[in-house]
C-alpha cells in the first residue's frame, strides 16, 4: 500500500544550512520525493507531520495540510497502484490527472529535479540543456499532445542544416525522446502515432580509444616525475585494474578493503534490481594508489575542483603523459576502460564476465541469463587474469596465437 507524509531530510541541507520541505511517496519498499517550497531552518521544525518553532508556522501548515490534501486525494483516485513504481507514482502524484496540460518544459523540469535529486548532476545538465534547445525551437514552452513526427523531423534537419555532428544530433534527439517516452509512461499523455515514428536515432559510433598492448604497457612503466603526471598514471592504472572502473566511483573506493563491491553511479536507480559489482582487489596496485591515500581508505589528490572539473583534468594530464612517452594514440582515461575489455576479450573471458566487470546489463544473453548468475569468484578471476596478462603478455603469446588460429578456422 502507497502511503505519502512531509519529511525532512537532513543530509540534503540547502548551502545556507536550512532544509526544504519533502512529501515521502512510500511503494513497494521504495521511497521518492516531491520537493515543496516550505523552507525549515532545523529538521527539528517538522514534528508529527506538523510544522512547529517556527514564526509562520500556522500559515505553513496550513499550506502543508492544502497541499496533502490535494496530493492524498490523487494517491486514492489511482485505481491500482501495484501497476507503477515508486517513482512512476510519485510522477502521476505531483502531475495530477492527466486532463490537466501538460507541457514539455514542465516534464523536463519534472525530470532534471529527479535526477539532481539522485546525483546525476551530469546527466541533469545535460537534459536541461537538449529541453531549452527544443523549446527555443519551438519559441517557448509546447503541450506534448502537439509534439508531432513532423515537429521532430523538422528539428532534426535544422540541427543539420546548422553545421552539427550527427552524433551531437542523435544526443539532442535521444534526451527529447526520454522526456517524450517518460510522459507516454506516466499516462500524462497518448499518440496515436509516436512523435519519434519517422525520426530515427542512428547509434553512436564506438569511439576508438583502445590501447595497443605496447602502448599500455609504457603508461604502466612510466615514472613520471610531476606530480600531475603522476596522478594521471596512477588513476588511469587504477581504473583497469579494478575492471574499467569509472572516475567517480574509483574515488569512492575505500583500498584498506581487500575487496571491491559497488553500484555504478551512472546506472544507479535505473532499474529496480541493483546490479552490484564485486571482485577481489588484485594484488600489486598499492603502488598506484600509496601516495594518495586518506585515513579513510579514500583518495585525495589535493586539489579543489569541482568533480567535472578534475574529470576534464585528469584527461588533459593524460593525453600530456601520452605525448610525453611518444603515444601515438588517442590516450583518455575512458582508454582504461576500453583496454581492459579488449585485453579481457582478447584472453578469452566469457562476454557475461567482461560485461559484469564492466557494469553492464547482459540482456543478449538470451533465456539462459534467467538460470544463470555471474559470481564475484569469475569476475575475480577475469580482473586478474588480465592484470597478470599486462604484466607478462609475453606468457600469453601461445595462447593467443592458438585461440587466433581457432577464430580465424571459424571464419
Amino acid at each position: 500500500m502507497a502511503t505519502i507524509n512531509p519529511v525532512i531530510i537532513p543530509e540534503r541541507q540547502l548551502i545556507n544550512g536550512t532544509h526544504k520541505l519533502r512529501i515521502a511517496v512510500r511503494h513497494k519498499s521504495r521511497t521518492s520525493y516531491i520537493v515543496t517550497s516550505i523552507i525549515l531552518a532545523d529538521p527539528s521544525q517538522l514534528k508529527n507531520g506538523k510544522i512547529v518553532k517556527h514564526p509562520d508556522a500556522s500559515a505553513l501548515n496550513k499550506k502543508l495540510r492544502a497541499m496533502m490534501d490535494l496530493y492524498e486525494e490523487r494517491l486514492d483516485n489511482i485505481r491500482n497502484t501495484n501497476i507503477y513504481t515508486c517513482e512512476q507514482l510519485r510522477d502521476i502524484i505531483k502531475a495530477g490527472p492527466s486532463d490537466t496540460e501538460v507541457t514539455f518544459r514542465g516534464i523536463s523540469n519534472e525530470y532534471v529535479s529527479y535526477l539532481l535529486d539522485n546525483n546525476r548532476s551530469s546527466y541533469a545538465k545535460l537534459m536541461e540543456r537538449s529541453s531549452r534547445y527544443f523549446c527555443e525551437y519551438c519559441n517557448g514552452d509546447i503541450d506534448m499532445q502537439d509534439i508531432t513526427p513532423v515537429l521532430i523531423k523538422s528539428f532534426a534537419d535544422k540541427l543539420k542544416k546548422a553545421g552539427k555532428t550527427q552524433t551531437y544530433i542523435n544526443t539532442i534527439l535521444s534526451h527529447i525522446k526520454v522526456i517524450v517516452n517518460k510522459a507516454v509512461s506516466d499516462q500524462m499523455v497518448t499518440y496515436t502515432i509516436h512523435p519519434f515514428a519517422t525520426t530515427k536515432i542512428l547509434p553512436a559510433p564506438v569511439r576508438d580509444v583502445s590501447l595497443s598492448i605496447e602502448s599500455f604497457r609504457k603508461i604502466m612503466y612510466s615514472n613520471p616525475e610531476r606530480k600531475r603526471l603522476r596522478m594521471a598514471r596512477d588513476l588511469f592504472m587504477l581504473s583497469f585494474s579494478l575492471g574499467g572502473m569509472n572516475l567517480i566511483d574509483l574515488m569512492n573506493v575505500d583500498f584498506r578493503k581487500e575487496d571491491v563491491s559497488y553500484v555504478r553511479t551512472k546506472s544507479a536507480g535505473r532499474t529496480q534490481q541493483e546490479n552490484r559489482i564485486s571482485f577481489t582487489m588484485p594484488e600489486n596496485i598499492k603502488k598506484y594508489y600509496q601516495e594518495w591515500i586518506k585515513s579513510d581508505g579514500k583518495l585525495d589528490f589535493g586539489y579543489n575542483y569541482t568533480y567535472h572539473n578534475f574529470s576534464q583534468y585528469v584527461s588533459y594530464c593524460l593525453s600530456l603523459l601520452a605525448e610525453e612517452l611518444g603515444i601515438e594514440e588517442k590516450v583518455i582515461f575512458y582508454s582504461a576502460r576500453k583496454c581492459f575489455a579488449q585485453f579481457a576479450c582478447d584472453l578469452g573471458m566469457p562476454d557475461g564476465v567482461i560485461n559484469y566487470c564492466l557494469g553492464h546489463s547482459d540482456r543478449a544473453k538470451g533465456i539462459i541469463r534467467y538460470y544463470t548468475k555471474i559470481r564475484s569468484q569469475q569476475a575475480s578471476i577475469c580482473v586478474a587474469r588480465v592484470c597478470d596478462y599486462v604484466n607478462d603478455p609475453d606468457k600469453y603469446k601461445p595462447y593467443l596465437e592458438l585461440r587466433n588460429e581457432a577464430l580465424m578456422m571459424r571464419i
